[in-house]
């Protein structure tokens, strides 16, 4: 039996106020356990659309459901979702712990509950022993962990996702994505992940949507059926230049077809 839906897309497209046409009217449902990467050229909206996922803006027209249901529910035991942007938006002005544990503070958890769950977040990312160093003492990699922690604090069950690690030097970002999918492992997360980058999307992937040139539909998508957990022999492999040659036709192909659609 294939696993429930953890969010269905439904027709959902995206025009701003300014006449920019986003989001093409587009299906697309996200299974529980999946880790979903939305792929595509600059400017084809999957930021939008991870941010319509996440309730962050609010689509023209069609319909979601999280876990079956409307937007009334998220937030519940199961049905808990977080976003880490692309820059990791930590306050500069106060500690490692503290930053991870806005959430909670936000949500008006003690002190003396709040603690455990961040020592936790920061346990799972690697970052014990950092509580009291500030964000400008870390690396950018290091940054992007608390960012990280930060979303784990509330224990969701669907962690979007977007770029995170597109600012970050290759060293850094493919350690990153190998500590992604042994916390996603770990936790049992559902993920959506934004990225540029084939390679990273191949690597990190159960399912590869690729999106055509804005606005963006969906123009096609890979299941990436390798074993995890995936080692690094994996980005080096006949398999993986396979699933990437596939990818990059696929956003050949996206493109062609907006050419194609241009007038004379």
């Amino acid at each position: 039996m294939a696993a429930a839906a953890v969010v269905s897309i439904t027709r959902v497209g995206k025009t701003y106020p300014n006449g920019t046409h986003a989001l093409a009217p587009l299906d697309l449902a996200v299974r529980e356990g999946e880790f979903v990467t939305l792929l595509g050229p600059s400017g084809c909206g999957k930021s939008t659309l991870l941010k319509i996922v996440a309730g962050l803006v609010v689509p023209t027209g069609g319909s979601l459901a999280w876990w079956g249901d409307g937007a009334n529910r998220l937030g519940e035991p199961g049905r808990r979702l977080s976003f880490v942007f692309q820059d990791p938006t930590l306050m500069p002005w106060t500690s490692v712990a503290a930053n991870v544990r806005l959430p909670l503070d936000l949500a008006g958890r003690s002190r003396a509950e709040a603690d455990p769950v961040v020592a936790n977040a920061l346990s799972h990312v690697g970052l014990s022993g950092f509580e009291s160093s500030y964000p400008r003492e870390l690396s950018g990699g290091m940054q992007m962990r608390v960012s990280i922690a930060r979303a784990l604090v509330t224990e969701p069950n669907l962690l979007l996702m977007d770029e995170p690690f597109g600012a970050l030097d290759e060293i850094t970002r493919s350690r990153l994505d190998a500590d992604l999918l042994d916390l996603w492992a770990r936790r049992r997360l559902s993920v959506v992940f934004v990225t540029h980058s084939l390679y990273e999307a191949v690597f990190l992937s159960t399912r590869v949507v690729v999106l055509s040139a804005r606005p963006g539909r969906v123009a096609g998508e890979l299941a990436i059926d390798e074993p995890f957990p995936r080692a690094e022999s994996f980005r080096v492999s006949t398999r993986f230049a396979e699933r990437c040659k596939v990818l990059a036709d696929l956003l050949a192909e996206a493109s062609d077809e907006r050419a194609a659609r241009r007038p004379s």
